[in-house]
Formats: C-alpha cells, sequence, structure tokens
C-alpha cells in the first residue's frame, strides 16, 4: 500500500485552479520530492493531503485514511515541519515538544520519556530548558524537526525544511532526514534547493501552475531532459559574450542566455572549450548537468513571484 496516493486532484480559488488534475504516488519508506516555483502550488498540495484544506475534486489516500474524510485519524500517524517555524516562545525547547505530544493525547511520562531521544537526534541536548529566544535559526529548525517526530509517524511532511539556513545546518538536517528514512519513515519533501532533492529524493514530480510536468528519479530526469554536460560562460567585462555566442552557437546542442551568462548545454564539449582557451575576455565553468537545469529547462528562467 502507498503511504500516500493523490488522485485527479483540484483545487480552485478565485476563479485560478492552482492544484490542476494532479496525480502521484509515494511508496512508503521512500523520500519523495515536489518542486516547483512560487505559485505552483506545492504548498496548497501539501495541504490538501493533510486535509487542511478540501479539494475541490479528486482523491486522496494518506496511510489507509480518506482525506478529508479521516484526516483527523491520518494525522495522528504523520508529523508536519512547516515552512515557517511556529516554536512557542514562552516555552523551553523541552516544554515545546511536551505541550506538542499532547496534542495527541500522549501521557506526560510517556512524552518527558521520548524528550531526550529527539533532542539528541536533533543535536540540541545541552538546550532541554533554552528558551526559544536565545537558539539560533539552525537550532529551531531542528527543533521543529524533532517536534514532527514527538508522536513517531510513519510519514513526515517537510514543507522547505532548510531554507534561511546555513550550509553546516542544511548539512545536518540532511543527514538527520536520511537517519529517518533508513528507520523506514516515509518523507513529503517540497524545497527550492535542487541540491537538496537530488541529494535526498528517491523520486519526484516538477508541477508548474498546479500540473505535473515531469516525474522520477533525480538520476532520470537528469538522463532524459537535459543534456549531459554544460558550459557556463561568462563575460569579465569586455563585451564579448553576446559576439561569442553568436558565433559558437552551433557547438552545443542547446545556448540559453541570462544576463551576462550564456549556458551552452553539450553532449561533447571539447570543441567549445578549445574555443574558451582563446578567449582571454571571458571566464567559464565545465560542469555535470545537474536537477536544476531541469528544473530551469522545464519551468523558464523568469523571476517568480
Amino acid at each position: 500500500m502507498a503511504a500516500l496516493s493523490v488522485g485527479a486532484l483540484r483545487k480552485v480559488y478565485g476563479g485560478t485552479e492552482v492544484v490542476a488534475g494532479l496525480s502521484f504516488e509515494v511508496a512508503a519508506g521512500t523520500c519523495f520530492g515536489l518542486l516547483g516555483p512560487n505559485g505552483a502550488g506545492k504548498t496548497t498540495t501539501l495541504r490538501l493531503c493533510l486535509g487542511l484544506t478540501a479539494p475541490d475534486a479528486g482523491t486522496i489516500m494518506l496511510n489507509g485514511c480518506v482525506i478529508p474524510d479521516d484526516a483527523q485519524q491520518a494525522r495522528a500517524r504523520v508529523g508536519v515541519v512547516p515552512q515557517f517555524d511556529n516554536l512557542d516562545p514562552d516555552f523551553t525547547c523541552a516544554e515545546n515538544l511536551l505541550v506538542f505530544g499532547r496534542y495527541f493525547g500522549i501521557p506526560d511520562a510517556e512524552i518527558k520519556a521520548r524528550i531526550p531521544g529527539l533532542l539528541e537526534f536533533a543535536s540540541l541536548s545541552s538546550k532541554a530548558d533554552a528558551k526559544i529566544s536565545t537558539l539560533s535559526g539552525g537550532m529551531k529548525r531542528r527543533l521543529t524537526l524533532a517536534r514532527a517526530l514527538v508522536n513517531d509517524p510513519d510519514i513526515v511532511f517537510l514543507d522547505e525544511p532548510t531554507t534561511g539556513l546555513d550550509p553546516q545546518a542544511r548539512h545536518l538536517i540532511w543527514e538527520r532526514l536520511k537517519q529517518l528514512k533508513s528507520q523506514g519513515k516515509t518523507l513529503i519533501l517540497t524545497t527550492h534547493f535542487m541540491d537538496e532533492a537530488e541529494r535526498l529524493a528517491d523520486t519526484l514530480i516538477v508541477i508548474d501552475h498546479g500540473r505535473k510536468i515531469a516525474e522520477g528519479s533525480p538520476r532520470q530526469l537528469i538522463a532524459e531532459h537535459i543534456e549531459p554536460q554544460v558550459v557556463e560562460v561568462f563575460d569579465e567585462g569586455c563585451g564579448e559574450l553576446p559576439q561569442f555566442t553568436e558565433n559558437h552557437r552551433t557547438l552545443a546542442e542547446r545556448v540559453e542566455t541570462s544576463g551576462e551568462t550564456a549556458f551552452f548545454y553539450c553532449r561533447d564539449p571539447r570543441p567549445l572549450l578549445a574555443q574558451l582557451a582563446d578567449s582571454d575576455g571571458l571566464r567559464y565553468v565545465h560542469r555535470a548537468s545537474n536537477l536544476e537545469d531541469v528544473f530551469i529547462k522545464l519551468t523558464g528562467r523568469e523571476l517568480r513571484d
């Protein structure tokens, strides 16, 4: 049985269809990524799956429960890490975990027995009695993750869990999420960090304007949608990039320009690299293609607000 199954899901707000016939399944014990630009419908989809918003059409099965009819029963076995931390500033770290556990009807003695392990998991063992106001952003994010585990859930929803964190904090949270998956928990992740999705997700979908536009593992999506090599060429201020791009466009399968950078997508970059070696006014980076390249190709480079 799938941990989450969504079929032909639709939701309309103010005459705009923000979720438009979305269907997908999440296998138990895997990490599933939900990617899309701002306004694509990611957060609305999560709210629908949790029974916090009623769909206009479609079916949702979460942990064997029909949503939204049995949402309360389903959420008893689900943890949620929201996009923005909503810890209670009047309580200590341990008290935040205790009070949150009471929402699930867990006896205080049982919650208190779990708290040391949760704090250790979040690398916050020394902060049990610390007020929330004294914590760094990374500490607050880790405590929010620990709080989502207080009911020992089968499924954990994570809405952009590492936004605003420094690289060290991001890597620690990635390590903890991998631990959860190794314990058999199902992770459902939305993120703007393509490297995060590439590291964590077994399967992912890309959505735009509420519609699914791609689905597969990160490796599959890269192989299917993008050329294997990318050469990024930067203008050093000499104004040579437009002419270079025009003269050497045929050395790549596809070329995109964004500001002072040209992206040459190649199967064989060697002829282009040979030409760049003789161009003093240009810098370049040669790399393998990645999930961000796929995302940009599918959803465009224009800014989304």
